[in-house]
């Protein structure tokens, strides 16, 4: 019974897991960056209708939106919009036009307290927006990081939408004047606060982009780091920097086969009913278990 409950177990996370180890950001008005989506091999797309928009093209890239939405690439690549600020005078406009074309997910930006993030899903509930529309918040203020246990919180409640977060070190370096020095010194810190709050709240966490794309090797180390701290991907500007990310962030080859260890020996007969089991001259737990199907269906999902 118990090996049964372990396979349904995996099964569901199967089921469940989305990868999101590559997320490129891709500008709304950029319409020849928008034709390249299908033929690439990132996990998600965010529509970007925020820093990488100018004012002037705000409402245009806006308007563009149902039809990027309406051809979306059938390679069930994860399609998400970066709105504006909801301070902004963009804002609200973006919201809406975004729950209008249920996208995967919209990407609130300058969240600050959980109220943002509430305030934000009623929106989408009063315009019948499906569930399936969920909200990402960029953690990118000094605010976010005081109260972000709060706003991680939402995540084990279905009703917020809340599903991931995505770090903006460059806002955070701008607005609190951390040096922000190639290897993250002074950021690690807070990233690794990311990642701890987005786990207590049951949230995938995506570390932050690097803006030298030309420096791959750079750029590699980071999301090499990134995987380290925990972060379940990398939000990326450029197509050169995906397949990096793709690798950094996939289970490598003797983590999969150590889940496979873990799971064949607690699918044992002699095992079963059993909390802790000894494999390989050390102890193994039920929460390793967990872990091991939990990697085993991230592989699943990416074909690893």
């Amino acid at each position: 019974m118990l090996a049964s409950a372990s396979r349904n177990r995996h099964r569901s996370a199967m089921e469940t897991y989305r990868p999101r180890r590559s997320v490129l950001y891709v500008p709304a008005s950029n319409d020849k960056a928008l034709a390249k989506i299908a033929g690439l091999a990132c996990d998600a797309v965010i529509i970007d209708l925020e820093d990488a928009v100018a004012p002037a093209d705000k409402i245009a890239a806006r308007g563009k939106l149902a039809g990027i939405l309406a051809n979306r690439p059938a390679s069930g690549c994860e399609i998400v919009v970066r709105i504006n600020a909801l301070s902004t005078e963009w804002g609200a406009d973006d919201l809406l036009a975004a729950a209008n074309c249920q996208p995967d997910g919209i990407l609130l930006t300058k969240v600050d307290t959980p109220r943002d993030l509430l305030e934000a899903g009623d929106v989408l509930d009063d315009n019948f927006a499906p569930d399936s529309v969920k909200l990402w918040a960029m953690i990118e203020t000094p605010k976010a990081m005081l109260n972000i246990g709060a706003i991680a919180e939402l995540g084990r409640d279905p009703a917020s939408r809340l599903n991931c977060f995505v770090a903006g070190t460059n806002d955070l370096a701008k607005e609190t004047g951390v040096l922000a020095t190639p290897d993250r010194r002074y950021l690690v810190p807070w990233l690794m606060q990311m990642v701890l709050a987005a786990r207590a709240g049951g949230l995938d966490v995506l570390d932050a982009v690097t803006n030298d794309f030309r420096d791959l090797d750079g750029f590699a180390r980071e999301c090499a780091e990134g995987s380290a701290m925990g972060f379940d991907g990398k939000t990326v500007i450029h197509p050169a920097q995906i397949e990096a990310a793709n690798r950094a962030f996939a289970p490598s080859a003797p983590a999969l086969a150590e889940a496979r260890q873990v799971t064949d020996a607690f699918a044992l007969p002699e095992n079963q009913g059993r909390s802790v089991i000894a494999l390989n001259g050390r102890m193994v737990e039920r929460l390793h278990l967990t872990q091991a199907e939990k990697l085993l269906a991230k592989a699943a999902a990416i074909g690893a």
